[in-house]
């Protein structure tokens, strides 16, 4: 399935441009950690790593399944980023895409599952 999205209007786009190459730049250890195997197809589909969609910059994205892997850090346990966190989940998935997180404990204490419940959600789109 193709999917197609719009990236952020013009004046956000160019921010937003700046920003997503700062955080590929200074990935945190997590991110690196998981990006060492999502690479380069290593699952068996490709990703894209601090990719725009509409307004937002994801961790990590299959455009061609659509499926967006994001690493949470502890600032996500807040109730307000939670919050946050759920309407971009619920805007991304209105436009197609599936949002998968995991925390960073997660991607540091259990990569392998971590790398199966990716293969799971790519096999069963």
């Amino acid at each position: 399935m193709k999917y197609s999205y719009n990236t952020a209007s013009p004046d956000r786009y160019l921010l937003l441009k700046e920003k997503a190459k700062e955080l590929k730049k200074f990935p945190t250890e997590a991110e690196s950690l998981l990006w060492e195997y999502l690479r380069n197809r290593q699952l068996g589909a490709k990703f894209n790593r601090q990719h725009i969609i509409g307004d937002y910059i994801v961790d990590f994205v299959c455009i061609e399944k659509g499926l967006i892997v994001e690493v949470d850090g502890g600032y996500h346990n807040t109730a307000e980023q939670r919050e946050a966190d759920a309407k971009r989940s619920e805007e991304l998935a209105r436009i197609g895409f599936e949002v998968i997180r995991f925390s960073n404990e997660e991607v540091f204490l259990n990569i392998n599952n971590v790398l199966n419940r990716i293969k799971d959600r790519l096999l069963e789109k």
